[in-house]
């Protein structure tokens, strides 16, 4: 019973113990304003297996692109203000 009780306290310690990175990755020097580049950008991440998952404009009228694949997010955010 009490080695029962080891593995399990030693279990709930490495799980704490691992971190995962959860952070995304982002990149702010793209010109997302350009079509050019935009186009450049769902080409490569779709080829690599990235799916958009969202685009908007931020608070900062700056276009955002955000990418899934499996556990990992890719933030892709335009380096210039958008202008109409």
């Amino acid at each position: 019973m009490m080695k029962k009780l080891q593995l399990v306290l030693a279990v709930i310690a490495l799980t704490f113990s691992i971190s995962v990175n959860a952070d995304p990755i982002k990149n702010s020097d793209l010109n997302l304003n350009n079509p050019d580049v935009r186009k450049c950008l769902l080409d490569a991440t779709q080829s690599e297996g990235w799916k958009l998952a969202a685009v908007y404009m931020n608070a900062n009228n700056k276009i955002v692109y955000v990418f899934d694949k499996g556990n990992e997010t890719k933030i892709y955010t335009s380096k210039e203000v958008f202008s109409k």
